[in-house]
């Protein structure tokens, strides 16, 4: 890809984040997950923040799922305050609780909600439905427990990003189809939606070094074995597989234009705007998958500013 389409600030932060990637192998997933985490630093919760971690019942016959509890210190858990599910990156095959510390906890501080987060099972270890069973185990679980965690039950959002925004589309569908939670609202940050990777933008976004063609079908190999872009993939897996987005909640959806997730996040919100869901979308220019590790590029700051206005507004009115 021609270096002018990326954004300048975030090209200056680009090699940094790609070298980190590159540490990625498929054939030793558990040795790539261990440098991975030794090349991105993990910072703690917030000091306002009170953060706990949890087990708590996993799908019918598999293992508890842990999750992490953040909120604002000082404030009791009879006082209600809105929610917030949130999933972690990673492809579906790496990520943990810790690299959403920061970001939960801004979350916690400028919105003034409860955020749980969930630590699903990877592939290919754990290949699908684990990963979005585990999430909808943990959400069921917060919905249930709302009063004891300080959550108003009738402002609960879920939320995710790359992997994490798939899995959260994902969980939301599971939700109305089973009858499950009840969520007001689904944050989904260039979500990893489809399978199949044949619109122009996945078969264009190639050498950018931040998660590109090839990383992405390799892992969706790894969370569905060889039914990987065949017919009749589960659309909690891939949620652009849904043939009906009718009755979801009302969602944010971003992306850039150098990501390979582009088209398909697009066209996922366009189905849902068609299918009468509300629905805030954000295209940045020049703006590659997880662009913001820039931290002081002015597309990071702005993202930041909308995606917190787009939550507090769902959440809190």
């Amino acid at each position: 890809m021609p270096s002018v389409l990326i954004d300048p600030e975030l090209a200056e932060a680009r090699a940094g984040i790609a070298g980190a990637l590159s540490l990625l192998n498929f054939d030793d997933l558990a040795a790539s997950r261990a440098a991975l985490a030794g090349a991105f630093p993990v910072l703690p919760p917030s000091e306002h923040v009170a953060a706990q971690d949890r087990m708590v019942p996993g799908p019918a016959g598999a293992p508890a799922v842990k999750v992490r509890i953040y909120r604002p210190k000082g404030i009791p858990t009879s006082t209600r305050l809105p929610g917030l599910y949130f999933m972690h990156g990673g492809g579906m095959i790496m990520g943990n609780l810790d690299a959403d510390n920061a970001r939960l906890s801004q979350y916690v501080e400028q919105i003034g909600c409860v955020v749980v987060s969930v630590e699903y099972r990877l592939a290919p270890e754990n290949p699908h439905p684990a990963p979005v069973e585990d999430c909808y185990a943990g959400l069921v679980w917060t919905a249930a427990h709302a009063g004891e965690l300080g959550i108003d039950a009738t402002r609960l959002a879920i939320g995710g990003g790359s992997a994490g925004g798939g899995l959260a589309a994902g969980t939301a569908l599971l939700a109305r189809d089973r009858g499950g939670p009840a969520l007001c609202y689904q944050m989904l940050i260039y979500p990893m939606l489809d399978d199949r990777n044949t619109t122009p933008s996945s078969y264009a976004i190639t050498d950018v070094g931040i998660w590109d063609r090839a990383t992405s079908l390799n892992a969706w190999q790894a969370l569905l074995g060889d039914q990987a872009g065949t017919e009749g993939v589960s659309p909690y897996a891939a949620p652009a597989r849904a043939t009906d987005l009718a009755r979801l909640p009302a969602a944010y959806l971003d992306v850039g234009t150098a990501d390979l997730f582009r088209d398909e996040d697009i066209a996922y919100a366009q189905r849902l705007m068609q299918a009468g869901v509300p629905v805030e979308l954000h295209v940045y220019p020049g703006a590659y998958h997880a662009f913001e590790f820039a931290l002081s590029a002015r597309l990071t700051q702005t993202a930041h500013t909308l995606r917190m206005a787009a939550l507090k507004q769902a959440l809190t009115g």
